[in-house]
Order: C-alpha cells, then structure tokens, then sequence
C-alpha cells in the first residue's frame, strides 16, 4: 500500500474527504520526524515506538576493494512493533510471556499418579 492508497482508505474508513484525510496523514508523519529529530520517542500504544539509537563510529570494509573505510557515528530511527500488531501479523497466535511462564511452572512440578505405594 502506498501513501495515496492508505488515504484513500483512511478517507472511506473515517468519513473524511480525501484531501482531509492527506493532511491528517502528512501531519501525523511531520509530527513523528520532528519528535525524533528533537531526540523524543512516540508510542502508539497497540501499535508500537518510534524511537532513536546512537550509532558509534566503526570501521567498515569496501566491498569491491577491500580498503578500509571509517563510517562516522549517526543517529538512526527504530521502530518496535507493538504486542497487538505483532499480534495481527502473526500466522500464530501470540502467547503472553505470563501465561507460558505459568505453564512452565506448572510442568516442571511432579505429577501425582493416584496410586498408594
């Protein structure tokens, strides 16, 4: 889906016009770089965060050479997906981590058989 489908869509699913519903998504995405820009995060809860890391100088290696080459310390924008999206994505069910650990702990306890000895 491009940004002209994904308007459209939000468009038809909100009742707005087209051109609102463009704005709304330019407004959305101008708020989330000047948020990173500034060094912030933004959490969509459900959806995910956005995010910034810090990226240390390295030294890197040209491929077609072998030379090499140093790479100047940057900083990179992260997205991490959020449990619902993970969720709808996902050609499984996800588990909560609390309900496995709690079965986890419910295996590892010895099984009574019913016999006397």
């Amino acid at each position: 889906m491009n940004k002209s489908e994904l308007t459209a869509k939000v468009a038809e699913t909100t009742g707005m016009t087209s051109a609102q519903a463009e704005q709304a998504i330019n407004a959305l995405v101008a708020t989330v770089k000047e948020t990173l820009a500034s060094g912030g995060q933004v959490t969509l809860v459900g959806f995910g965060s956005f995010s910034v890391a810090e990226r240390a100088a390295r030294t890197g290696r040209n491929p077609r050479t072998g030379a090499a080459i140093q790479i100047a310390a940057n900083r990179v924008p992260l997205f991490k997906a959020g449990q619902t999206l993970k969720a709808a994505v996902a050609l499984k069910p996800v588990v909560p981590e609390v309900v496995v650990a709690a079965k986890t702990a419910e295996s590892s306890k010895p099984k009574k058989d019913g016999k006397k000895k």
